[in-house]
């Protein structure tokens, strides 16, 4: 890591005569015709090579293994209507997953005493999802530039998780499945290029066909999909209030206050795996919650709004540079007015948007799988198909079919997009720059293979897994999930305090929110990794919630989980002592959780 200066010590500490004036409120917040502009997405470009370098001091962010950042002013800050985007592809991924199957599944098999489980895990990713936009918003560097300012193996690591937790389709699968049942075709076959196939498996290829041509409606990749998840969440969550008025499930929350209270306590037959894939669900989870990073960097959050956005290379429009070296700012007390506004706009954008949403509909859909599905099997969907649908009948029956299919649509396309979207910059930052790849080509190259990829699972799923139907995918999927949110916790904490300056570091109610958000995923997935090895014919790596009565190698994972958190603490720890003091006026940044 290169030596810094304590200070800023190139003398442009202060623009345009402000350093003793407090900024008048229109110098600080858009207008409201300049804060329409972040509707769709905003893009100023600047004359990047012309523009001052940041100096290796304290003031600004620590370059790592990159080059300099450029210097420019901190945009002024819109109204948070004008910037809801990004938490609401969110939502929509989060939908068809934990919020209608994992969630409802658990409470109807276990009951409202794990309800505790799900409003952390909600907040605890509202922590993480932030957290990760910190250093966009910063310099406007994605989240995986700044994993490789780190270590240049750090976005290979989170690209093969994210294969491995996102690469199948269990959620096409699902909505077909779905709609295969809705209409009377559930267990019928069709004849395709000599191939038997059932039904739902035709149709989960359709949707994945239909996800692909989604993207060739607009010249900026991310509008569209914005504008089509926006468009499905109006109908899910409307959809999900009918079925609960209709089906007279909300008594059932009666038992909710009680179970939101019940911290800590597990039943004794809870399947880790699935547990572990409702931490990571009650929220999108895994690799999905890195994208929150790129989404704010293509809607034009703070500094974002200085890099380009991905295009369409099919459209026509000509490309947008995404800087290898993003942007700072001088920390001047305008530049810290503004940082303070954009922090608070977006946290207010995440929390009303993606928590809210929720706990809202999922709180709704697990009581109408409490009322009427009662000790379900594991299957959550099976639960909504073959309980629940039934129980109710009619118009009943038919809003649980719409729910469920435009829940698990929007999922998987929300999948896709994210999926496709974080590989194409992984590769690009690590490799593709250098190899003068161009990154619109890569995304559209990785969307069309990683559909492909997605319609070869689907035609291919035979036994010994087509008995187990698509919530196996799901399980799956959910529980590697999971388990890549204890490394990228960890080291977003780590590096947000080692190398943001101090006015742009988090303060210490979100440095203990990341200590716990990494220890309560970290926990869970040595638990996961002791059984699966255990499952695997090694017993001396059983591990125990209690921990002690773990096997030998049990000992292990647990003594190695105690290292990590160790160093993670100390680390933050260290960083935001050393930064103390390091930047004249940082206070103008402070805020209430900054």
């Amino acid at each position: 890591m290169a030596s810094r200066r304590p200070d800023d010590a190139d003398g442009t500490d202060a623009e345009a005569g402000e350093a003793d004036e407090s900024p008048a409120r229109d110098e600080v917040y858009a207008s409201e015709a300049e804060g329409r502009q972040y509707r769709s997405t905003w893009y100023c470009p600047l004359p990047y090579d012309d523009l001052d370098e940041a100096p290796e001091s304290a003031s600004y962010p620590d370059r790592g293994t990159g080059g300099a950042f450029r210097l420019a002013s901190v945009p002024r800050v819109p109204r948070v209507k004008h910037v809801v985007g990004p938490s609401a592809i969110m939502l929509g991924a989060s939908l068809g997953s934990g919020e209608t199957l994992f969630w409802p599944g658990l409470v109807a098999r276990h009951g409202w005493g794990l309800y505790w489980a799900f409003w952390i895990g909600v907040l605890t990713q509202f922590v993480i999802n932030t957290e990760l936009q910190r250093w966009t918003l910063a310099t406007g560097e994605s989240i995986f530039r700044a994993f490789l300012r780190v270590r240049r193996f750090w976005p290979w690591v989170f690209l093969v998780g994210g294969l491995a937790s996102l690469g199948w389709p269990g959620w096409a699968a699902g909505a077909a499945k779905v709609a295969a049942t809705a209409f009377g075709l559930d267990g019928t076959a069709v004849q395709f290029v000599g191939l038997e196939l059932a039904s739902w498996k035709l149709l989960a290829v359709a949707l994945m066909v239909i996800i692909w041509s989604s993207y060739q409606l607009s010249s900026v990749m991310y509008n569209a999909v914005e504008a089509i998840q926006v468009g499905l969440l109006f109908v899910a969550i409307a959809g999900a209030v009918t079925l609960a008025l209709v089906s007279g499930s909300l008594p059932e929350l009666g038992g909710l206050p009680a179970g939101a209270l019940n911290v800590g306590t597990l039943p004794p037959e809870m399947d880790v795996a699935v547990f572990l894939g409702g931490l990571a669900f009650a929220g999108a989870g895994g690799y999905l919650n890195l994208s929150q990073s790129l989404w704010a960097r293509e809607k034009g959050y703070a500094m974002g709004n200085y890099q380009g956005r991905v295009r369409n290379p099919l459209v026509g429009d000509e490309p947008e540079p995404v800087r290898r070296e993003g942007f700072t700012f001088r920390p001047t007390r305008l530049n810290l007015r503004r940082w303070r506004g954009w922090w608070r706009v977006i946290q207010v954008e995440h929390f009303l948007t993606f928590v809210f949403g929720l706990l809202f509909v999922a709180t709704i859909m697990m009581s109408v799988a409490a009322r009427h599905a009662p000790n379900a099997s594991a299957d959550a969907l099976a639960m909504w198909l073959t309980d629940v649908a039934p129980a109710l009948g009619g118009v009943g029956a038919l809003l649980v079919f719409l729910v469920l299919f435009v829940a698990l649509f929007t999922t998987e396309y929300a999948i896709v997009e994210s999926f496709v979207r974080n590989s194409a910059d992984a590769v690009y930052e690590a490799y593709g720059r250098d190899a003068g790849w161009d990154l619109s080509q890569l995304f559209w190259r990785l969307l069309t293979a990683f559909t492909a990829w997605g319609v070869l699972i689907i035609l291919l799923f035979t036994a010994p897994f087509e008995n187990r139907g698509p919530f196996f995918f799901l399980v799956v999927g959910a529980a590697l999930s999971g388990v890549i949110m204890w490394p990228y916790a960890a080291l977003t904490l780590v590096m947000n305090t080692t190398r943001l300056p101090e006015h742009l570091q988090p303060g210490w109610a979100r440095v203990v929110a990341m200590w716990w958000a990494s220890g309560f995923y970290g926990f869970f997935s040595v638990l996961l990794v002791g059984d699966t090895l255990v499952a695997a014919g090694v017993p001396a790596f059983e591990t125990t919630v209690g921990v002690l009565g773990s096997g030998t190698g049990g000992y292990v994972l647990w003594a190695a989980f105690v290292a990590v958190e160790l160093y993670v603490v100390t680390k933050s720890i260290l960083g935001k002592y050393r930064a103390d003091g390091t930047v004249p006026g940082a206070d103008e940044a402070d805020q209430p959780f900054a």
